[in-house]
């Protein structure tokens, strides 16, 4: 990552002198930071009950199938509901989801817990399929263009501090008790949503009309027809898919590294302690060029320091790797949010945004499945070392079929693409034309 500063009158802070975008950080952090304590105390949990490597393997499914099935119609509903008024409705939720697993600690025996566990995280994932595009497609109705790079370089900084944050917080809450990291989930979200409701609610973005197929495979067709986009989301998935370890760092921390759930907190926050180290230094310099080679460069290093993690038997090696996975993932993170906003007209935004939770989701829960099958059957350190080997593969296959991102420049002079051409949108519409 460059050193250089960054583009000449660039203010690291500009977004943070916008008073609306400083409540949405705020709301953010908060959201973030809940969201992370109940997926460290549910990983924790459900191999607790279980000790076995496939019940983190369903985890990542239950995860995984609401996003997947329900991305595309969410990114509409986005799009034609008032984004906040979504937000609000799904942070009721995911209040409810974790004082529910509270209360099953007290009243439900352990083997009836485990269903209930499954069952309420499919409920979480079904509400942050939601609310992840919604807050995403917000944002850039309350900022002026100009301060978008540097949003999301500070809303990745947040995203990744809350991200380290939440674990350190459920590592500790986890040894006084599992029910005390659910009931502070709980808290973080109904003080994020009070914050929400200072927030201003800009119209939906187009008028209602019937959620129809076209409608709802617009953003995927959008991602589909951009170069970058495509390159930039496909590298993501493919590559945190593979490599990501987050969901077997439950049986590293029991069986491997033989630490306690404190020492287990601090393993699930180091990839984001080193990502918001590294979100923090590219707000203050930002790539002005090469862009590109650097995103690729870092996604290898992912993959590398994955497979030493993989290797390692000293907690504070390992502790060091996952650092270094953040650090290097989040230079990708930033890239491809940009791009995602930079590149989309506001009324695609929603649909938009979707698309890239799909991949983003598919990447992490997916991930988890693929983790605990292959831990299932090979264990856990074959497991991890050969999805690094994976990551780096597809860093080479993507710098060679993506010529364009490859040779990407700079952040700061994009523009949004066209929507799709009517005439490209009928005939997709009207089915096999005659030749």
């Amino acid at each position: 990552m460059s050193t250089e500063p960054g583009p000449e009158g660039h203010d690291p802070y500009l977004a943070f002198r916008i008073p609306t975008y400083r409540v949405f950080a705020a709301s953010y952090i908060l959201a973030v930071i809940g969201s992370q304590i109940l997926a460290t105390a549910v990983q924790w949990d459900i191999y607790a009950l279980t000790k076995s490597k496939l019940s983190l393997a369903w985890i990542g499914a239950t995860n995984a199938i609401p996003l997947i099935a329900l991305s595309l119609p969410a990114g509409h509903v986005v799009d034609v509901m008032p984004r906040r008024k979504i937000l609000l409705i799904t942070q009721v939720i995911l209040i409810a989801v974790p004082w529910g697993m509270a209360i099953a600690v007290h009243y439900a025996t352990d083997r009836e817990r485990v269903p209930l566990l499954y069952v309420l995280s499919a409920l979480n994932a079904i509400t942050l399929t939601f609310a992840r595009p919604a807050r995403v497609a917000l944002l850039p109705n309350l900022i002026p263009r100009s301060a978008f790079a540097n949003a999301f370089t500070w809303n990745s900084s947040l995203y990744e501090t809350s991200s380290w944050v939440g674990p350190a917080i459920a590592g500790f809450l986890l040894t006084l008790g599992v029910e005390w990291a659910y009931w502070a989930s709980g808290l973080c979200v109904l003080f994020c949503l009070g914050l929400t409701l200072k927030l201003p609610s800009p119209p939906a973005s187009v008028s209602a009309r019937t959620a129809s197929w076209q409608s709802l495979v617009a953003g995927v067709r959008f991602v589909w027809r951009s170069e970058l986009l495509l390159a930039a989301l496909s590298l993501d998935l493919l590559a945190v898919l593979l490599g990501g370890a987050v969901y077997l760092l439950p049986v590293f921390a029991q069986e491997r590294l033989f630490v306690s759930g404190l020492g287990y907190g601090f393993l699930r926050a180091a990839p984001a302690l080193g990502a918001a180290m590294m979100a923090v230094f590219q707000a203050h310099y930002p790539s002005r060029r090469r862009v590109g080679r650097r995103m690729l460069w870092a996604v290898a290093g992912f993959g590398a320091a994955t497979i030493v993690f993989g290797l390692s038997t000293s907690y504070w090696l390992s502790l060091a790797m996952l650092v270094l996975v953040g650090a290097f993932d989040n230079v990708s993170v930033v890239v491809r949010h940009t791009l995602v906003q930079s590149l989309t007209p506001d009324s695609m935004r929603g649909r938009v945004s979707a698309v890239n939770q799909v991949f983003i989701g598919a990447s992490n829960e997916l991930g988890g499945v693929e983790s605990g099958l292959t831990a299932h059957w090979f264990g856990p350190v074959l497991s991890v070392v050969l999805g690094g080997l994976g990551t780096i593969g597809i860093v080479l296959g993507v710098a060679y079929k993506a010529p364009r991102l490859r040779r990407l420049q700079s952040l700061y002079d994009l523009e949004p693409e066209p929507e799709e051409p009517e005439a490209e949108r009928s005939t997709s519409a009207g089915g096999i034309s005659s030749s």
